[in-house]
């Protein structure tokens, strides 16, 4: 009797439940590349290349710890480009009576798995995927009865759960969260960090060499790549960013510089969500060194907040309101995403700094997702499911249970406000602030209207205007729906004109 496990490419963890408590001499491990997770949405190159290179890593350290691997290449002869037409295949091959798996992260593969029992005519076990701090029940729990669900007390619980930056009862330093020593307009200077960089090898450049061929126009560039795709070059990539960049995260995380695109950001993310690090053991590491004395409280828990608090509570948010999320559309936006978010072509410096950088590195820090191109796509009335899929493709960190609520919950407001308590929607003088972007652009961030205007400027009042009625009962946007009213019907209507006509310049 022969068991098959399956192991996704967002599952490569030696704590994997469904390798937990299983016979080697009575298992096979199924991995498969697949078309059809390479282009389910238009992903990015590098991130292509960044999970399946991790994948054949992955594959290699199972051999050496004893398991038999079936290891499904992109361009194997027979490749049906389905996990289920592979699945079915391998259980011929190797004569399997059972299928195991660890929970998939996302809606689209889970409904895909609920029928794999039917269709193999074998049983298929899926397994929770506790690799999380919170379980599904346990989020249900904490939600069940509250009129919001607001992170920052779910986060609460969290750091209650597992002791990190507690003294004893009590939040370490007295306070829960020291964000707001965490806005500061970045400082730049010659020596800002990078993150560790791993030159790849004989494995890797292998994929990236199939990528270019496979995908010889696909999104984004190949050139550079820099990510680690082994546990060992993720905890090299972990302790380096300890060492060098968290004693300064907290300073400038919200900053952007043309120069310098990672600033003190860890991008660990990548490694996090494939499941070359785990969140405890990264969070612990920084506590840790918080306690040492070499780096600061308002660093440790910006970044701890980040992964125990938002990234779990954004998974709860995604598995509690079900595949539909993703189509939301609370603020009716229907226009198409514009072109130049493919290729970087706009006389918008800030957009097209943020959007180049994303085209040469499958990564953006949050703000620059935020408040740049997520902020765009908002004031513009873009479709979100449109920018949904656009961000889910384009970051190496990107799937779906942690980019769709980030994406429609926080940046697009598509859920009508049950993830943020307010749309994230600002003029040009929060970039100008934050920024070293508006120096160079082609439009004038300090002119608030006509041509030449920073879009920025001309979409916004626009934008309050067309959901007026819906922010006016919000506490939080009340006040500009007040100050658009004193404005008067007549202002109001060359608001609207002068956001059209910036549109129609844009080619919008």
């Amino acid at each position: 009797m022969t068991d098959l496990v399956l192991i996704l490419g967002d599952q490569l963890s030696d704590s994997l439940s469904c390798l937990r408590r299983r016979d080697p001499s009575q298992t096979v491990v199924l991995m498969a590349e697949v078309m059809g997770e390479a282009t389910y949405v238009r992903h990015h190159r590098k991130k292509i290349v960044l999970v399946l290179a991790a994948m054949r890593h992955f594959a290699a350290r199972l051999r050496a710890a004893g398991w038999r691997v079936d290891y499904v290449a992109l361009d194997d002869e027979g490749n049906t480009g389905t996990l289920g037409g592979e699945l079915e295949r391998a259980v011929r091959r190797h004569g399997a009576s059972a299928v195991f798996l660890t929970a998939p992260g996302e809606w689209r593969l889970k409904l895909e798995a609920d029928g794999w029992a039917a269709a193999l005519g074998v049983p298929v076990t899926v397994i929770e995927d506790d690799r999380f701090i919170a379980s599904h029940a346990d989020f249900e729990t904490w939600a069940e009865g509250r009129k919001a669900l607001r992170m920052e007390f779910f986060y609460r619980e969290m750091r209650r759960r597992t002791g990190l930056l507690m003294d004893g009862e009590a939040p370490a330093g007295g306070r829960w969260n020291f964000d707001a020593e965490n806005r500061a307009p970045p400082a730049g200077g010659l020596f800002l960090p990078e993150p560790l960089r791993h030159d790849p090898d004989a494995g890797t450049q292998a994929v990236l060499e199939m990528v270019a061929r496979r995908f010889p126009d696909g999104f984004g560039s190949l050139d550079d790549f820099r990510f680690a795709v082994t546990r060992e070059q993720a905890q090299a990539s972990l302790a380096y960013f300890l060492e060098v960049a968290l004693p300064h995260f907290g300073d400038d995380q919200d900053g952007m510089l043309q120069a310098s695109p990672y600033l003190h950001h860890a991008v660990l993310s990548p490694y996090l969500n494939i499941g070359l690090l785990e969140p405890l053991e990264v969070c612990k590491a920084v506590e840790t060194a918080w306690r040492g004395g070499g780096v600061p409280l308002n660093a440790a828990e910006g970044f701890i907040r980040q992964v125990i608090g938002w990234r779990e509570y954004v998974r709860g948010v995604y598995w509690r309101e079900g595949p539909a999320y993703v189509f939301r559309n609370a603020l009716e936006a229907r226009r198409p995403l514009p072109d130049f978010y493919w290729t970087g072509e706009t006389g918008m410096a800030c957009l097209k700094a943020a959007i180049d950088q994303t085209l040469d590195l499958a990564y953006a820090h949050h703000i620059q997702r935020l408040m740049v191109t997520g902020n765009f796509a908002l004031l513009a009335g873009v479709d979100p499911h449109a920018v949904h899929e656009w961000y889910l493709g384009a970051y190496a960190d990107a799937f779906e249970w942690v980019e769709a609520p980030n994406t429609l919950g926080m940046s697009q407001y598509a859920d009508g406000g049950l993830l943020g308590s307010k749309p994230y929607a600002a003029s040009g003088s929060y970039i100008h602030r934050m920024s070293d972007y508006c120096g160079g652009c082609a439009y004038d961030v300090k002119v608030r209207s006509g041509t030449g205007a920073c879009p920025f400027n001309r979409l916004y009042w626009d934008f309050i205007d067309r959901h007026a009625a819906r922010f006016a009962s919000n506490p939080r946007m009340a006040q500009s729906v007040r100050t658009l009213e004193r404005m008067g019907e007549d202002r109001r209507g060359e608001l609207r004109a002068d956001a059209a006509a910036c549109l129609a310049e844009l080619g919008l």
